[in-house]
């Protein structure tokens, strides 16, 4: 039996494993870099061990030290989580000879499926050979051979962008994976990425658990997951689990596994099989009843699964809540978490109110979870849970997923991987009630200075008060026949407390509780004011009334999005060169994957403060282009 485990992951992944583990009875070990020494799943840990390494994001690749901190720790086996090492062959073989139980498949399945360019050998459907490539074969996909989650991906649609896209997905996959090796195939438009979930033991069982619908994606990053995949009809289905089958015993799988498919034209496409747990597979526990990290534990002692996995019950939806900011282009954000609650649903995060986002890891916060008799109920309760969130921290992709779930497209099963090609604009216009929430931003504020309203009207005319959120400039008067807001005939002031502000709206009473953090925004110039309400969340940035003249850039500048590094710099970029709008300057490396920095207009690029190798903070100068 299993006393202790060491998980050789971080985060939620972490946090995940070790729930599961208390709930049993094991104990449990973390493995930490300097980054996150205090990091939630080092505090929810029994034991810890610091990992020595060259950079933070290097930290969790080293097995050789996380073997050695299992000893340390008086581990007996080691779970991989679902990323970093989970499909190392090396490090499996690593752990099982220094005498530790391999929470995992065997290493001759990782190696069989762990390269995506073996496994499609492996199932007879070699990749293609970049020197054969022509028009024809456009559009074409390049892969990361090792890893997932979308990095070292990308699409090319022109040959002459070829070079130049493969030395992008190159330098992402190895630094996201240590491995940067990447491979070529047709890419298919228009098709659904299906998945399906297996269980095998030592003893010839494997279990099949059902399907999942993971195509809606941005940036070939997962961002909404569904148990079961809708409308793939009995055949369909029947087709995917014999393919999953035949993958699971073509290996001699043993532990959890997901076998991966583009579904086009009711035709299933084998992409790839994951030799581990995937970020999704809470719905798939959800639609099954069962805990698939404590059978991984029972596989792992030796113990046999029961013939068949329980019947399936009613749909899960799952949504990935990452700290990026719509504004930015879905930059990756940093910055501290001052509240993350989401109730009534499912929630595994790996953060808690007071940690802080740093630049080195991925930018998830959290996967909220629901599970309802049927579809229709599952994505209502997600979307709500979702819409009524207390999220107090750097910008979230929170309300595009609100409005994902409720779209039609969605909502209706009409699902495949070009959803965000099609929807990202409508899905990320500026939510109508904001301005609603900047006048009692600014309410709640006065309150804060004069006490409860009450007292604070006047019966003389005076101007009006006046105060900037973002993009809303709230004009306003409190009189003795109540608020005069400018623009705002529809509202009456109903209250006003500094942290709560009730207004009547077209006769329709709406509570609105507002939070403010000082300083709270780092990149956003201000402090930030949150402004929940039971249709929706607000993040506000408070302008000041008078400009620091300190604040002001000089126009055509380029401030870094996030802190990073500088990984390169564009050919025959330099100062005094000739540019045109939109075209790539450089590149910095931020939470595991590259973020391009264009010219934002044609003219002539008069300063260059970005060399490679260099570190940058949130807000440094860049660039500076004169139009």
């Amino acid at each position: 039996m299993i006393g202790a485990v060491l998980v050789a992951n971080r985060g939620e992944i972490a946090c995940r494993v070790f729930r599961t583990c208390r709930e049993l009875g094991i104990s449990t070990v973390a493995v930490f870099s300097d980054a996150d020494a205090g990091a939630l799943h080092v505090r929810e840990a029994d034991t810890a061990v610091r990992l020595p390494g060259a950079s933070p994001a290097e930290t969790y690749l080293r097995g050789d030290l996380i073997v050695k901190a299992a000893l340390a720790a008086g581990a007996d086996a080691v779970h991989p989580g679902y990323g970093f090492l989970s499909e190392n062959a090396e490090f499996a073989r690593t752990v099982t000879g220094a005498g530790l139980t391999w929470i995992g498949p065997p290493p001759e399945a990782i190696e069989a499926m762990a390269s995506k360019t073996r496994a499609k050998e492996l199932m007879g459907l070699p990749p293609l050979d970049l020197a054969d490539v022509t028009e024809d074969d456009l559009p074409l996909l390049i892969k990361a051979s090792a890893g997932g989650g979308g990095r070292g991906m990308r699409i090319v649609r022109q040959l002459a962008d070829i070079n130049d896209q493969l030395m992008s997905a190159e330098a992402e996959a190895l630094a996201a994976f240590g491995d940067g090796a990447v491979f070529v195939e047709p890419y298919i438009e228009g098709g659904r990425h299906v998945e399906v979930q297996v269980l095998a033991d030592a003893h010839g069982t494997v279990w099949v658990l059902g399907t999942r619908d993971c195509s809606l994606q941005r940036r070939h990053q997962k961002v909404i997951e569904e148990a079961p995949a809708p409308g793939l009809g009995p055949e369909l289905t029947d087709e995917l689990h014999a393919l999953a089958v035949r993958a699971a015993k073509a290996t001699d799988y043993r532990g959890a596994g997901t076998v991966e498919f583009l579904v086009a034209d009711k035709r299933a496409h084998f992409l790839e099989m994951n030799t581990r747990l995937q970020v999704e597979h809470p719905v798939t526990e959800a639609v099954f009843g069962i805990d698939l990290v404590a059978l991984q534990l029972r596989i792992a002692e030796g113990g046999a699964l029961p013939p068949a996995p329980p019947a399936p019950r009613g749909h899960a939806v799952e949504a990935r809540l990452y700290a990026e900011d719509p504004a930015a282009d879905w930059a990756p954000q940093t910055g501290t978490v001052h509240q993350l609650a989401i109730d009534g649903v499912r929630l595994d995060a790996g953060y808690a109110a007071g940690d802080t986002i740093g630049v080195h890891y991925d930018p998830m916060l959290a996967k909220a979870v629901a599970h309802a008799p049927t579809r229709a109920e599952a994505v209502r309760k997600l979307a709500r849970a979702l819409e009524r969130a207390r999220i107090h921290g750097p910008a979230t992709n929170r309300d595009l997923l609100v409005r994902s779930l409720r779209h039609p497209e969605f909502s209706e099963g009409r699902l495949d991987t070009g959803f965000y090609d099609r929807n990202l604009p409508d899905l990320t216009t500026l939510a109508p009630g904001s301005r609603h929430a900047a006048l009692a931003a600014a309410l709640a504020d006065a309150a804060s200075r004069a006490g409860r309203f009450g007292g604070g009207w006047r019966n003389v005319p005076s101007q009006p008060q006046v105060k900037r959120y973002g993009e809303h400039e709230v004009r306003y008067r409190l009189t003795r026949d109540g608020l005069e807001a400018e623009g705002h005939p529809e509202v009456r002031l109903d209250a006003a407390e500094p942290d709560r502000v009730r207004l009547e709206i077209d006769g329709v009473i709406r509570e609105f509780s507002i939070t403010r953090y000082e300083d709270g925004g780092g990149a956003r110039g201000g402090d930030i004011v949150y402004v929940d309400t039971a249709s929706g969340s607000y993040a506000l940035t408070a302008h000041p009334r008078f400009t620091d003249p300190s604040d002001l850039v000089a126009p055509g500048s380029l401030l870094a999005p996030m802190p990073g590094v500088v990984v390169r710099v564009a050919d025959g970029v330099e100062e005094g060169c000739r540019v045109t709008a939109g075209q790539p300057l450089l590149w910095l490396e931020a939470m595991k994957m590259e973020h391009r920095i264009s010219a934002p207009a044609s003219g002539t690029l008069t300063a260059l403060h970005a060399a490679p190798g260099g570190q940058v903070e949130v807000g440094a100068l860049l660039a500076v282009v004169v139009p």
